[in-house]
């Protein structure tokens, strides 16, 4: 999804030429396979927007694969990129980086400040890591390497997957199908009450775009809108734009996962780049890119 929305926003851009390989072309979590393309292709720039990615039960069943997986894509990549003579490099975390129990909204500097939610504890270890190296390979090196911490994104070619996916694009396909299959009633996780911070795919590609015109940039920096929803109100948005017309019911013995998440972007702003897509139109939008992706048979499930 990430990389797919970096390519629609670089591919007219003046002065730019895309150097891509998809996963069966590149194995990322091989540090001998990506080395050595690096080393071939030599590029100016790299974004690291690969992640192994999922939503709380993906997290909680398999955290040995996440931590694995994340962290052999951030070490391979960044190390590689600095062997190679890279002299920019913009790597993507995560809001769920920060603390549990982070004083919100989140800034920068509450990074190690706490204890990390256990149901995605294994993703976000390796993403903090990925940061810490860019942070360490650009004070040892003096390379430009930093760091964006995006808050929970969707968009176009997201992740439908019954069990695995994020909570927006479950609620998409799970409302989408009660429609058609004209179901009474739709099970929802949790009690609805947490509330999250939602970013279209997009705008963090704008946001990206953005970063690496600055010729001085912090070692990182967080991506949001600055705005968050309960889960319960995202529902109701999710359950409108569809067209389902049934009811809702919270199923409390599900977990909830972090009670917020809502990020502190003033540093952003304060450098001039401001989210432009609103949840509502960004959902409706994303409904419309579901539709067209499951009629063109291209729906990731």
């Amino acid at each position: 999804m990430v990389g797919s929305a970096l390519v629609r926003r670089f591919q007219h851009e003046p002065g730019f030429q895309l150097i891509l390989r998809d996963r069966s072309q590149l194995d990322l979590t091989s540090q001998s396979a990506v080395t050595a393309f690096l080393a071939a292709e030599k590029p100016d720039a790299v974004i690291i927007a690969a992640a192994k990615v999922g939503g709380i039960h993906a997290n909680s069943a398999y955290p040995a694969d996440f931590l694995h997986v994340n962290l052999a894509i951030a070490s391979g990549t960044i190390h590689g990129a600095w062997a190679a003579g890279v002299k920019r490099l913009l790597f993507l975390g995560s809001s769920c980086i920060y603390p549990k129990l982070a004083v919100q909204p989140m800034t920068e500097d509450c990074l190690l400040t706490g204890a990390l939610e256990p149901t995605n504890e294994a993703y976000a270890v390796a993403k903090i890591a990925g940061l810490k190296l860019c942070q360490y390979y650009r004070k040892q090196h003096g390379v430009v390497f930093h760091s964006a911490m995006p808050t929970n994104l969707y968009g176009p070619g997201d992740n439908y997957h019954a069990q695995n996916s994020h909570v927006l694009p479950a609620l998409l396909r799970r409302f989408h199908e009660a429609k058609e299959s004209r179901t009474r009633e739709v099970v929802a996780w949790g009690t609805g009450s947490p509330r999250r911070e939602f970013l279209h795919v997009d705008d963090l590609a704008g946001a990206c775009a953005f970063l690496l015109g600055q010729a001085n940039p912090p070692d990182w920096i967080n991506v949001g809108t600055g705005t968050d929803v309960t889960i319960r109100e995202l529902t109701a948005i999710v359950a409108e734009v569809t067209g389902y017309r049934g009811k809702v019911k919270w199923d409390a013995s599900m977990p909830d996962g972090t009670p917020r998440k809502l990020l502190d972007v003033s540093r952003l702003s304060a450098l001039g780049w401001k989210a432009r897509i609103g949840l509502r139109d960004g959902i409706a939008s994303t409904y419309q890119s579901f539709l067209e992706e499951k009629k063109s048979g291209s729906l990731r499930l």
